[in-house]
């Protein structure tokens, strides 16, 4: 399964996408995330439903500095990532 993940608020700069990283590792989900011009970080993740809503769970929180304020999420086709890295 596939979700595209927006997570808004404090999410830049908090080392968001380095805690992403070692949470999907955890999780066993595949994938990207990415700082968005907008001050949004987005993901595209991968894995089983059920690991995948846990993980939006954590996207929810955020590590310890960061101040989520919205996270958005929807389905998308799989494309078949290899490993979860931080796009740049």
């Amino acid at each position: 399964m596939h979700y595209d993940i927006r997570v808004y608020g404090k999410v830049q700069g908090v080392f968001f996408r380095a805690n992403t990283v070692r949470m999907a590792n955890e999780f066993k989900v595949v994938g990207w995330v990415k700082n968005e011009e907008d001050g949004s970080v987005i993901i595209a993740a991968e894995g089983e439903k059920d690991t995948l809503e846990k993980f939006v769970v954590w996207c929810k929180q955020g590590p310890a500095y960061a101040r989520v304020t919205q996270v958005v999420y929807s389905e998308g086709p799989n494309q078949d990532f290899k490993g979860f890295r931080i796009i740049r």
